[in-house]
């Protein structure tokens, strides 16, 4: 997906606003979710957001998103965005996130989103962590403990031996 920054999307120092790139990477995450699920998807949360380049009023904005991980009825969507200065064709990657999303139906209950095979090492490490994120997500929300969090477990372990 493609986006302009113009005027209306910038804030006092000719930057594209936080809130409207959070919008636009909404939007694109969305989309990949829906085509995977063939269902309507709601995002359930965003999480690892990281901002790491401005990007300029005029600058060409471009985001893929892809699912790394499907569970029961969610999937966890990764999403890049790249930056372009269009007069000097310098292409920056800036921002980075994880949004979750649930699959519901038109009645608005969940539905069963398809499996997702990783086949590159790039896309084992996404489908990897997303579990260790999920896990996660879920200790510090309540819905689970964590003695359960078995792989959440095993990779702290693994740091405290580092």
């Amino acid at each position: 997906m493609n986006e302009l920054v113009l005027p209306n999307d910038t804030n006092t120092l000719h930057n594209l606003m936080g809130g409207r790139l959070l919008h636009w990477m909404d939007i694109c995450s969305a989309i990949a979710a829906q085509k995977h699920a063939h269902a309507i998807c709601v995002t359930a949360a965003v999480n690892n957001v990281a901002f790491n380049q401005p990007i300029k009023l005029g600058n060409l904005v471009t985001l893929q998103a892809k699912c790394v991980r499907a569970f029961n009825t969610s999937m966890e969507v990764y999403i890049e965005v790249w930056t372009q200065d269009l007069t000097k064709g310098n292409k920056i990657r800036c921002n980075e996130a994880f949004y979750t999303f649930v699959a519901l139906n038109e009645e608005g209950q969940t539905v069963q989103v398809p499996h997702i095979e990783p086949l590159t090492d790039e896309e084992r490490e996404l489908y990897d962590n997303a579990l260790l994120r999920r896990q996660q997500k879920l200790v510090e929300s309540g819905k689970m403990k964590l003695k359960d969090a078995h792989e959440l477990r095993k990779q702290f372990e693994k740091w405290m031996e580092d």
